[in-house]
């Protein structure tokens, strides 16, 4: 379980193919200062699992079914990255509830002077995004300021542009995004109450 509360920008340092899979290496001392094998951090708001951490790096392995849902499929080294580390029991919920279970992802269309990021809309996952609901945008929690049947947006302040990956958006790059968990709660209880 994870906030959305970026807490570190990291790099892709190492990309290595598998079968089915790919294993990454990122460099985050922040986050690798408490870790160890098994533990999860996000990355770009996927969860992933530690397999090896060394020197302020940690590696992970990606599985086919995340490639398939997610951007990290395009990792390279050099790319920044997101990283938060998994909530501690008793720690403060700064964002909300992020379980690092990328649903997509979505292009970037633009931003306005204002700091209103506009997004292409998944359309199998339009159903889930309200206005002032809740998202999670390469592992960055987020409100939704505006909806419609094509795109979404979301209103970025400096700090969040500053410390994470949003601010270095370019029109038409691919970011990870999971809906709000509990819009697909009530999506499948109220589908089962018919």
């Amino acid at each position: 379980m994870f906030t959305g509360i970026i807490e570190e920008r990291g790099e892709v340092v190492a990309v290595e193919p598998l079968p089915d899979a790919m294993r990454l290496t990122v460099a985050g001392p922040l986050v690798t200062s408490d870790a160890k094998h098994g533990d999860s951090i996000a990355v770009n708001g996927v969860c992933l699992t530690v397999v090896d951490v060394s020197a302020g790096a940690f590696t992970v392995d990606v599985v086919h079914e995340t490639l398939l849902r997610s951007s990290l499929t395009k990792a390279h080294t050099g790319d920044q990255v997101n990283l938060e580390r998994a909530m501690a029991l008793g720690d403060r919920l700064g964002g909300h509830i992020v379980q690092g279970h990328v649903d997509g992802v979505a292009v970037f269309l633009s931003r306005d002077d204002a700091g209103v990021h506009k997004f292409e809309l998944p359309k199998d996952l339009g159903r889930y995004i309200a206005e002032k609901g809740s998202i999670t945008i390469d592992g960055v929690s987020l409100t939704v300021a505006a909806v419609d049947d094509e795109t979404f947006s979301v209103a970025l302040i400096p700090t969040t542009l500053d410390v994470t990956t949003l601010g270095r958006l370019q029109p038409n790059d691919v970011v990870n995004i999971e809906v709000d968990v509990l819009a697909k709660y009530v999506e499948r209880l109220s589908g089962g109450l018919r």
